[in-house]
Formats: structure tokens, C-alpha cells, sequence
């Protein structure tokens, strides 16, 4: 097991990425292919605004109103600082399965393995929920993909279903490019954001031209709660689009110049999906052609596009959102196996050589993704059961990501408030000579926002609303849903790590090596 105690190597004028690892105790395995616009396309991917915005526009609406638009800004500003501080951690350890590997440097060994525990699991959950995601546009491009059923929304038995077999579909597809080599998925991501682009700014476009109102009716609230409920439930749109952006640093072992290229890439696919995901919002308030007919709080964009484009051109636009959601389920899917390959590494998972082996000709961690597209797989038989497990599954996916990226920006905190977070040392430098990428003097209350905000939504994300994850009545189970997969996972991790502990004291084999005592560390 690698020894992970020290967060930064030592000061080097300008380190070549062969050397990358060395200072970090491990081998460059992955190959180093990414350039600047594919590291950007692996954030851009995972947040992929025309598949999350799509899939949970009717949501917010349908509580909210008009004015759940305004909870766009506020998250991304709250994930803006979270961010900010990724950037800061990027530039210093480029390294695969960034947030163990942050978490496990700032905190403890067992402090990380926890926050690399909650995220393989969270994002296995988010590859699933992003699969479920072709429901919602395919069979509106062509009623040929309503394969099970006649009825297509994702909240009936029949859209549940289809959704189902859809994603498993496209989950097979994106587990064998994950095993692939790596410039086939690097194209295919590349592609995919180019054709999400070039949507959005038509999308965008289009809808401005047919507006039907003006942007005050964002003032207004026709939802199904009060303010309060408007606001908190309605903010689970953006909170579940906007994640994903430190894809560019789980990446960081298989992108040139990582220490560079990777804050920067963090924070422009963020502020890039910010901007055209509240856009997106816009228009389709603006142009929809009815606020009061229910058929945004069911149907959502996809009813605007059709309804005030035409259907042959609502069509075409939406057969680039199905696009979008392939990319996504893909981008995803490989943040995951980094993730798992990372802890693996580190002998740290049950069967931690299979998950680790990375076969020199396809330079791919093959098993890890296998595992993660079976996982993914697995979750989505829940929406053979229920349709009301379809919200379940995404916003308990959003809110493990975001306790795992609060496990990240706490220990960060208590280091700056402990003095023990210095600004690079003149030596520090990235692989072009410059500077490494630092907030400063901003980093203290840029980094205590980041924490507060990653705090509460996690706790507003998993508060069982029963009007929220069980309207009909009858599923305490749905409701509890979040809280309940949360406790699992953190109760399964405990019961891996006492069993490893007690096999260890015992004297017998384990897959999972000691961890070491953790030292003080020096930033």
C-alpha cells in the first residue's frame, strides 16, 4: 500500500509528466493522452447540462414555479467556491481518484477511504441515474424507442421500465469503450461536448426567438409549496446538474501538463455549464407555451421544444440532447473507475489487484470499469419496481457526491485555520514554469463558504420530504431512500475495514493492506 501522508512533492522548477507520480509513490500506469479541450470535455461531460437539465427541469418546476430559476445562480455560486479549492488541490496532487486521495492527504488515511468509499458508491448511483436519463428524450425523437408500454414518462410503470432497458443499453456500450483504449473515449467525449455546444447555443437561440414572456415572470411562484419548499426542493435541479466538474482532476493522470491544465479545466467546465444550464432554464421559461397547463411539471423542456419549434426540428434537437446523455453515462462511468482504480491501487478494496490491473495494451483499468457499468446495472432493476424510484436514485446520487466534496473542503478548512496551508513555495511550479494555481489570501473565505454550502445541501438533498420522494403514500422506504443508502454504505464500509482489521490482528491474508499511522502534514 502506497504511503499517503505527504500532500504536495517537493518544489521542482517545472516537473515532466513522466515524473509526475514519482514524488507520490506511484507508476505511470495510464496512458498520458489528454490534451487541454479533452481534460475540459471530462468535466463538461459528467455535468453535461442538456442531459441533467432535461431530466430534472420538470422537477423544480413542478414545486417551484418560475421562480425556481433563481436557485441556479445560488448553487453555482456555492459550487464555484467548492471549485475554487478543487483547483488549489489539483494543481498540487495531480493524481487519479482525486477526492480519496485529497481527503486521505488533508485528513487521515481512514478519513479518505471513507470519502473514496461514499463517492465510488455515489458515483455508480449517478451513472445509473444519467442511463435513465434517454427516457426522457428518445421517445420523443421516435416512438420505436418506447419499447416496453405505450405510455413514455418516466413517472408511469411502463417509462419506468423502457427507461430501464434503455439505460442498460447504453450502459453495455460505455462499459466497452471504458475498457478500450483511452483515445477512443477521448474522442468520443470530444465529439459529444462539441455536439452538446453547438445544441445549447441553438437551443438557447431558438428559444430566445420565440419567447412568449418576459424574464419577470421569474418572480413568480406556481408551484406546489410554500416559498421555503419552493426554493429548497427546487434547487435539486441545479444541485444535481452542477457536480461532476473535478472529472478534469480525476483525469489529471492521463492529461499532459495536469498541474496546469486541470484547475483550470475544473473551473471553466463549471462556469461554462453554469452559464448555459441557466440559459437553458431561461428559455424555457420564456418560451413555453403554457406556464398552467401541468405539461411543464411532466413533461418539461422536451414539451417546449416540440411544442414551440416544430416537431421536426424539436426532433433533431432533441436526438442532440440523447447524444449529450451517451457522453454524460460515458464520462461519468470513467470518473467512477478512476475513482475505484485509485483506491485499488492502494490496496485498500476487496480484490484490489483485479480492480488495479491495468493491462499494458489497452492502458485501461478494464475491471474496475466492468464493476462500476454491473453496479450501475443493478440500480437501475429499481425502476422495474417503482417509477417514483427514479427520483430517488438521482438526488441520493447528488447528495453522497456532495458529503464526499464536503469530506474534502472541511479538512482543507481546518488546515487553513490551523496555519498549516502555506501558498506554493517560490519553487513550486507547474510543467510550463509558471506559478502553481492559488486563491491567495481569498483561499481562507472562499474555502469556509465551500464548506458551509456543501453542508447544508447535503442535508437539504437527503431530508425525507414525503411530498417529495413519496406524494402517493405508501413508500417510507422511498422516502428514506437517501438516508438509508447513505447509511448503508458508510455501515458496509465499517463492516470491510473491522473485518480487514481483525483478519489483519489474526494474522491471516487480506487484500486490503494496514494503513499507516498518519503524520503531520506539511502544506
Amino acid at each position: 500500500m502506497t504511503v499517503i501522508t505527504d500532500p504536495t512533492p517537493p518544489a521542482s522548477p517545472a516537473p515532466d509528466d513522466g515524473d509526475a507520480l514519482a514524488p507520490f509513490g506511484y507508476p505511470q500506469e495510464l496512458r498520458r493522452r489528454m490534451g487541454r479541450y479533452a481534460s475540459f470535455a471530462a468535466g463538461f461531460s459528467f455535468i453535461s447540462v442538456l442531459t441533467t437539465v432535461f431530466q430534472f427541469f420538470s422537477l423544480g418546476y413542478s414545486f417551484g414555479g418560475p421562480l425556481f430559476f433563481w436557485t441556479w445562480p445560488a448553487v453555482l455560486v456555492g459550487q464555484l467556491f467548492v471549485a475554487a479549492c478543487f483547483a488549489e488541490l489539483a494543481a498540487r496532487m495531480p493524481i487519479a481518484g482525486a477526492i480519496y486521495q485529497w481527503a486521505s492527504r488533508l485528513g487521515s488515511p481512514a478519513f479518505g477511504w471513507y470519502a473514496g468509499w461514499i463517492m465510488v458508491i455515489g458515483r455508480i448511483v449517478v451513472v445509473a441515474a444519467a442511463a435513465l436519463a434517454l427516457q426522457v428524450v428518445l421517445p420523443a425523437v421516435w416512438s420505436g424507442f418506447q419499447i416496453v408500454g405505450g405510455d413514455p414518462s418516466p413517472t408511469t410503470a411502463s417509462g419506468a421500465a423502457n427507461a430501464a432497458v434503455l439505460g442498460l443499453v447504453l450502459l453495455a456500450l460505455t462499459t466497452l469503450l471504458n475498457v478500450l483504449d483511452n483515445r477512443a473515449l477521448s474522442a468520443v467525449n470530444t465529439v459529444g461536448v462539441t455536439a452538446e455546444i453547438i445544441g445549447v447555443v441553438l437551443i438557447v437561440t431558438l428559444l430566445a426567438t420565440h419567447a412568449e414572456r418576459d424574464p419577470g415572470i421569474t418572480l413568480h411562484t406556481d408551484g406546489e409549496g410554500g416559498l421555503i419548499t419552493a426554493l429548497l426542493v427546487g434547487s435539486f435541479t441545479a444541485a444535481y446538474v452542477l457536480i461532476g466538474f473535478e472529472s478534469a482532476s480525476e483525469m489529471s493522470e492521463e492529461t499532459v501538463n495536469p498541474r496546469r491544465t486541470a484547475p483550470r479545466t475544473t473551473l471553466t467546465a463549471l462556469t461554462t455549464s453554469g452559464v448555459c444550464g441557466g440559459l437553458l432554464l431561461l428559455g424555457g421559461l420564456l418560451a413555453a407555451p403554457s406556464l398552467t397547463d401541468g405539461r411543464l411539471a411532466t413533461e418539461g423542456l422536451g414539451y417546449v421544444l416540440t411544442s414551440t419549434l416544430g416537431d421536426s426540428l424539436g426532433r433533431v434537437l432533441l436526438a442532440d440532447v440523447a447524444l449529450a446523455v451517451c457522453a454524460a453515462t460515458l464520462a461519468i462511468q470513467t470518473s467512477a473507475t478512476r475513482m475505484l482504480f485509485s483506491m485499488a491501487r492502494d490496496g485498500v478494496l476487496p480484490r484490489s489487484a483485479a480492480l488495479a490491473r491495468v493491462p499494458r495494451r489497452t492502458g485501461m483499468p478494464g475491471t474496475a470499469a466492468v464493476v462500476v457499468g454491473i453496479g450501475a446495472a443493478l440500480l437501475l432493476l429499481l425502476n422495474l419496481a417503482s417509477p417514483q424510484a427514479f427520483l430517488a436514485i438521482g438526488t441520493t446520487c447528488i447528495a453522497m457526491v456532495y458529503m464526499a466534496y464536503a469530506m474534502v473542503t472541511g479538512p482543507m478548512l481546518v488546515r487553513r485555520l490551523r496555519g498549516e496551508w502555506r501558498p506554493p513555495a517560490d519553487g513550486e511550479r507547474d510543467e510550463l514554469g509558471r506559478p502553481l494555481f492559488s486563491l491567495g489570501r481569498w483561499g481562507l473565505p472562499v474555502n469556509v463558504l465551500a464548506a458551509a454550502y456543501g453542508l447544508f445541501m447535503t442535508v437539504n438533498l437527503a431530508w425525507p420530504r414525503a411530498e417529495v420522494y413519496d406524494p402517493a403514500g405508501g413508500h417510507w422506504y422511498f422516502r428514506w431512500f437517501t438516508v438509508l443508502v447513505l447509511a448503508a454504505t458508510v455501515a458496509t464500509g465499517a463492516a470491510y475495514r473491522w473485518h480487514c482489521r481483525r483478519r489483519n490482528a489474526q494474522g491471516h491474508g487480506s487484500s486490503a493492506k494496514p494503513e499507516p499511522e498518519p503524520e503531520t502534514v506539511r502544506l
